[in-house]
């Protein structure tokens, strides 16, 4: 994908929690949007360098080498997420606080996000919303204090450490 929007919807008759999206979707992509109400397979969004996607789950290896690009998962994770990333971030809700053990945090730190994160995900929930229909938006925007505080954006370690750095050398 190299700009563009995907907007991919279950059909009317479709029940569940469907994957929608198959295996290494967005793979190396450097531009545009995609907006899944449904799950994306294995590896996606692997060698990411600049889309923003929106899914209702991933498989394992999500995220994988990212370089760039901001990725959202409203739901199941698979396991080895964000292995090998280098740059971008994934945004991922977690309700029931075990998605941090899927993480493979040898390159990755997973921490709340902030206040404009916040708004940015807000941003891209109501347009994922609007776009597919999805109720699992809908009802995070609902709710939308309990849903924020429940979201976890995870991000390489050398990030992390030069934004750390950053605030030490100005208290």
């Amino acid at each position: 994908m190299g700009g563009g929007r995907i907007v991919v919807r279950p059909p009317d008759d479709d029940a569940g929690a469907p994957v929608l999206i198959g295996n290494t979707a967005l793979y190396g992509a450097t531009r545009g949007e995609l907006f899944c109400a449904g799950r994306a397979g294995e590896r996606f969004a692997v060698r990411n360098s600049g889309a923003t996607a929106v899914v209702e789950g991933v498989g394992d290896h999500g995220g994988e080498y990212m370089t760039g690009g901001s990725v959202i998962v409203l739901g199941p994770v698979g396991r080895n997420l964000g292995a090998g990333m280098t740059g971008g971030e994934l945004f991922l809700h977690d309700p029931d606080g075990d998605v941090l053990g899927r993480l493979n945090d040898e390159l990755v730190l997973p921490r709340r996000p902030d206040e404009i994160e916040l708004v940015f995900l807000r941003e891209m929930i109501v347009a994922h919303a609007e776009l597919t229909g999805s109720t699992l938006a809908g009802d995070l925007l609902e709710d939308w204090e309990r849903a924020a505080a429940a979201f976890w954006r995870v991000a390489p370690r050398a990030e992390v450490a030069a934004i750390e750095q950053a605030h030490e050398g100005t208290g």
